[in-house]
């Protein structure tokens, strides 16, 4: 009982993550920058390492908001970035943005005292350390971001699957962008805080990417996401207690397992089927072939 206890509130925020970061996964997945939630993380923990450099608790007031002000510039960065014309494309600004914010994370922990532990938990968090207030905070902050989401959800969906048909509509792209990502920065910063840059990379993605091989529908995606993210933060979670690991690796690695067994579950049951009806409706339309079916 008392592990059971201890591993409760770690659980929950897994659970709390997996909720708002599928549904954003979804989003990201379909305007094919893969790589946003990586870099407005890193951009956040940017922040946060300069919080520490000129002397703030890392886990106060002043280093969050720092760290959201850092976040909220890389939202209006890769808002502006969008370009549907553009030659260079949006993927290319968000790999930069990352390559330089971990290069400044770098520079800057190598100034302050503690970098090394500093790093560690940046990229895989704490989530064992995470508290009851933590728990609590990040889901009241999810819950309202949610609610934004969901008042405005046909409009990010819009722009996110349709952008042709977002403009012929006459909506500004770059401000609805802007919104999204501020709102993206605002999950992102307390996440990284709670689970590092790797785990909330993957709470965003594999998810979104496993529901895409069983659903194409958004409703299904995101019931197939929660249900993956909930098993895997559990087995992750017991996995880590039961072999003394860190937790936050073990989710990471535990996601990727899950995906390439969901894939191979997709290839031997799913696209076996597909290939033979294609076979089937491909020799029906040769003449001979269709009289020697019949």
């Amino acid at each position: 009982m008392e592990i059971l206890q201890f591993l409760f509130w770690p659980f929950l925020a897994s659970l709390i993550l997996t909720g708002i970061h599928a549904y954003l996964g979804v989003h990201v997945v379909e305007r094919g920058v893969i790589f946003v939630d990586l870099a407005l993380a890193q951009i956040a923990a940017l922040g946060a390492t300069i919080a520490i450099l000129v002397g703030m608790d890392p886990h106060g007031q002043g280093a969050y908001w720092l760290s959201l002000g850092f976040a909220f510039v890389g939202a209006a960065i890769f808002a502006f970035a969008r370009t549907r014309r553009g030659h260079i494309p949006q993927e290319a600004f968000i790999g930069i943005a990352y390559a330089v914010a971990s290069a400044a994370a770098i520079l800057a922990m190598s100034k302050a005292t503690g970098e090394t532990e500093h790093l560690k938990d940046m990229l895989v968090g704490n989530i064992l350390a995470v508290s009851r207030h933590d728990v609590i905070k990040t889901a009241v902050l999810y819950g309202v971001v949610g609610i934004f989401h969901y008042i405005f959800r046909r409009r990010f969906l819009l722009i996110s699957r349709d952008i042709e048909q977002a403009e012929a509509e006459g909506m500004n792209i770059r401000f609805w962008d802007f919104l999204f990502y501020a709102s993206f920065g605002f999950v992102v910063t307390s996440s990284v805080a709670i689970a590092g840059v790797l785990l909330v990379f993957c709470y965003l993605i594999v998810p979104s990417v496993g529901a895409m091989l069983f659903a194409d529908k958004v409703g299904r995606r995101l019931a197939i996401g929660w249900t993956m993210g909930t098993l895997v933060s559990a087995l992750g979670v017991y996995l880590s207690w039961s072999w003394d690991l860190p937790t936050g690796a073990t989710i990471v690695c535990t996601f990727g397992a899950v995906l390439v067994a969901m894939f191979l579950v997709h290839l031997i049951f799913f696209h076996g089927h597909q290939a033979h009806a294609l076979e089937g409706a491909s020799s029906l339309e040769n003449p001979k072939e269709r009289v020697l079916h019949t």
